[in-house]
């Protein structure tokens, strides 16, 4: 099972992992957690929109975007919180 997966340079350990592919692109959904400590990073992150992609575990590495983006808490700046991640990031086309 992959256990993370680097989007920019910034290991997220992830708590599920699906792939697949679809046109001959390759397409992940990954789930993962995040702390009221990492929420500003990782949002900072995620605004960027299209990452380098890498998932060591299986030799994946390809430039993706996000095509579905949700969280289970929208406001992690109160101390001690941690919000579910839900991310599908789609290769761009070269």
């Amino acid at each position: 099972m992959v256990k993370e997966v680097i989007l920019n340079e910034r290991v997220i350990p992830v708590q599920t992992y699906k792939h697949n592919l679809e046109n001959d692109l390759h397409n992940i959904e990954i789930d993962f957690k995040v702390t009221s400590e990492e929420y500003h990073d990782i949002a900072v992150l995620l605004y960027e929109g299209t990452f380098n992609v890498k998932v060591p575990e299986l030799s994946l590495d390809f430039r993706g975007t996000i095509h579905q983006y949700s969280t289970s808490i929208t406001n992690l700046y109160e101390k001690n919180q941690v919000a579910d991640y839900h991310v599908v990031l789609r290769e761009v086309k070269k």
